[in-house]
């Protein structure tokens, strides 16, 4: 009987539980035992294994989250904390391993599977910013809280004749901004990928208000040189040349709580089974994505060396829907 283990790693997206499930049952199917570790590479470490049955993820599947737990660990950064990782695999007798995570979490799946221990990655991440594939688990329902966040606040807004600097999450990656920008009828969007002079963002924020709109939405990336509170704090003693009074709500880590939807669900199952799948093929070293529609396995190695960038002609499309 072949040995597994599965864990999360690094910021938790709303899907990941659907994985676990997907990974847990699918593996059961090969008559295979499944351990959990919990809390990360931490565990890993820690060699804090439990096992899994098809009734320990049960009911799982609507749950954000990680019902087995994330944490950033800085000591699997070093040889000392691999090597103490991959001595609990072996003293577990466990054969494969498969992660959950974004980047920070395949580079340290890369790093095991450098190690010559059988690795497969599974593309979990809000941020969108894996290389490997288009859409990553988390990113969908992210952006529906996003745009949810939106549309409430253009409501007041617009009662009181007001522009809102909006801040998304994603890290230095613009993809969640651009996408809410475009989806919730921003004014402007404000990306770290391009950089934006806060003078540009007054001009159309004046230009809106002589169009007679009456409200001004500006979606803002956390990662970009001016976040949310930086352009507030740039406007703060010329407010009234933008016509509107201006407001700032971060939106944080409320983007990744709450029930995943029927798109994360679904992509998080089909990404744990093909997880499986691959390690019972002998092939590992991979991380399991979607491209072109398809499930698809990317050499770790690729994953690791290269960045992905949003469309960034979205970016124009942005600007000329906002009149």
């Amino acid at each position: 009987m072949k040995r597994i283990a599965v864990l999360t790693s690094g910021g938790d997206a709303p899907g990941m539980n659907a994985a676990i499930r997907a990974v847990v049952r699918t593996g059961l199917d090969k008559g295979w035992e499944v351990f959990g570790v919990r809390h990360g590479y931490t565990g890993l470490i820690r060699g804090d294994f439990i096992p899994m049955g098809a009734r320990d993820v049960g009911g799982i599947i609507q749950r954000g989250g990680t019902v087995l737990g994330s944490a950033r660990c800085p000591e699997f950064k070093t040889e000392e904390g691999r090597l103490k990782a991959l001595n609990q695999l072996q003293e577990q007798n466990v054969s494969g391993l498969i992660v959950i995570g974004g980047n920070g979490s395949q580079t340290g799946a890369h790093m095991l599977s450098q190690m010559g221990f059988p690795v497969v990655g599974v593309a979990s991440t809000i941020d969108n910013d894996l290389y490997g594939s288009e859409i990553t688990i988390g990113v969908d329902t992210a952006l529906n809280i996003a745009l949810e966040a939106i549309d409430r606040l253009k409501v007041t807004a617009s009662s009181h004749q007001r522009a809102f600097l909006v801040e998304v999450m994603g890290r230095d990656c613009g993809y969640l901004a651009l996408m809410a920008g475009i989806a919730g009828g921003a004014e402007a969007v404000v990306i770290p990928e391009v950089e934006t002079d806060p003078e540009t963002i007054a001009t159309e924020l004046r230009a809106a208000y002589e169009r007679g709109k009456a409200h001004a939405l500006v979606v803002v990336a956390e990662g970009a040189r001016y976040n949310a509170e930086g352009l507030a704090r740039y406007f703060q003693k010329h407010q009234e040349r933008l016509g509107f009074e201006l407001r700032v709500t971060v939106l944080g880590h409320v983007q990744r709580g709450g029930a995943p939807g029927a798109f994360d669900r679904l992509l998080a199952t089909r990404l744990g089974t093909a997880a499986i799948e691959y390690l019972s093929w002998g092939e590992h070293g991979l991380l399991v994505g979607l491209l072109k529609g398809e499930v698809t396995a990317t050499p770790l190695a690729e994953v690791v060396a290269n960045k992905k960038l949003p469309d960034l002609h979205l970016l124009e499309l942005a600007r000329v829907l906002a009149k």
